[in-house]
């Protein structure tokens, strides 16, 4: 099993160290507080990709709307005058 965040090649040497830089800069208070905003943007995040996917999937399901039968409409037929021939005299 390949964790995500090994997928950027760390180990856990690099682990540790990025997690003592960030305890060093934020202080043992700050990071519960830190990791709760993270968890909520993480979940919040999650329910919105979730929604996303039911909507596409409910319009992939449903049938597409039909179209009332269209009308074809007769061409004009040419008279005289727009045919371009000579017009008859009277």
């Amino acid at each position: 099993m390949n964790p995500s965040f090994l997928a950027f090649n760390l180990g856990w040497g690099e682990i540790v160290l990025i997690l003592v830089v960030v305890l060093l800069l934020f202080g043992a208070k700050k990071l519960p507080e830190l990791a709760r905003g993270l968890g909520q943007g993480i979940k919040e995040f999650k329910k919105a990709t979730k929604d996303v996917q039911d909507d596409l999937q409910r319009a992939m399901e449903e049938e597409p709307p039909r179209d009332p039968p269209r009308r074809v409409a007769e061409k004009p037929q040419p008279t005289e005058s727009t045919a371009g021939g000579p017009t008859p005299a009277a």
